[in-house]
């Protein structure tokens, strides 16, 4: 009878923040899958458990990936883990999991820590729904067509960044959208965890050094001139039909009602207002 293939989320800095049903599997089962050995092997010291490790990261996972396969159907538990956090996200394991499901393996997920929640949670932002994004691309194209991406969603959105990046990320993203709200965290859960809230240019200055990897959520339209719009400046039939040429990769319909949310107006609205500027055109 084939094993179970574990998908166990760890902590992202405070290694206290580990659930029992988690340690419980990492004692049970008979291999651990880990990015970097050396890093869990400082969260298996600190709770006592001896199971055996093997590195999962992205150079060799392909390379590694069958061999776990054949383990698995020969009855082995092995458990997946990243350096911090829930394993694909942003980290390696996706192509083992996959894997695993085209075999016919169970793949059992335990649920824990997560930096996207952890700062969306405390970022005061709206979480009714949210848009994950992962890290920016760094090749001048891939960002530009990256952020383009972000004046399109609107709304909440939550990304990673690196710490020699963080600034620049920023400062580019407000001239992209404006200077919208967002909440940065950086070290989260770790004894200099930092939580700065507030417009980007606010934020910038009050970030208080490049260190440590940072989570950003921001809220994208929620910027001090798209508040004056919502208070009853609204935008005109011109600035509307402007705005939707601009806006590709998405349907006409996503594109308006991308809008509607964007300057909270019925989605008919927009539409009649886009079709009005239209026709003064042609």
């Amino acid at each position: 009878m084939p094993g179970t293939l574990f998908v166990v989320a760890t902590p992202i800095g405070n290694l206290e923040d580990i659930t029992v049903r988690a340690l419980r599997v990492l004692r049970e089962v008979s291999l651990i899958a880990a990015e970097d050995t050396r890093r869990t092997a400082h969260l298996l010291a600190r709770h006592a458990i001896a199971t055996p490790t093997t590195s999962l990261h992205e150079h060799n996972e392909v390379r590694k990936t069958p061999s776990l396969i054949a383990r698995l159907q020969a009855g082995d538990a092995i458990a997946l883990v990243s350096d911090a956090g829930t394993p694909t996200v942003s980290d390696p394991g996706g192509r083992l999991i996959r894997a695993a499901i085209d075999a016919g393996i169970r793949v059992e997920s335990i649920p824990g820590p997560s930096a996207v929640l952890t700062a969306l949670a405390a970022s005061g932002l709206p979480t009714d729904t949210f848009l994950f994004l992962g890290f920016p691309p760094t090749r001048a194209k891939d960002r530009k067509q990256w952020f383009a991406r972000l004046r399109q969603v609107g709304g909440t959105v939550v990304f990673f960044e690196a710490p020699h990046r963080i600034r620049r990320t920023l400062t580019e993203l407000q001239a992209s959208v404006g200077d919208c709200e967002v909440a940065v965290g950086r070290e989260l859960t770790k004894a200099h965890e930092q939580l700065v809230r507030g417009p980007i240019s606010t934020v910038i200055l009050e970030l208080k050094e490049e260190r440590g990897e940072f989570t950003v959520v921001a809220n994208i339209g929620l910027s001090p001139e798209n508040i004056n719009l919502k208070r009853g400046q609204a935008p005109s039939d011109e600035d509307l039909f402007g705005e939707i040429t601009e806006i590709s990769g998405i349907t006409r319909r996503e594109a308006i009602a991308t809008l509607a949310r964007k300057y909270e107006m019925p989605p008919n609205e927009v539409y009649e207002a886009i079709e009005r500027a239209k026709k003064s055109v042609l």
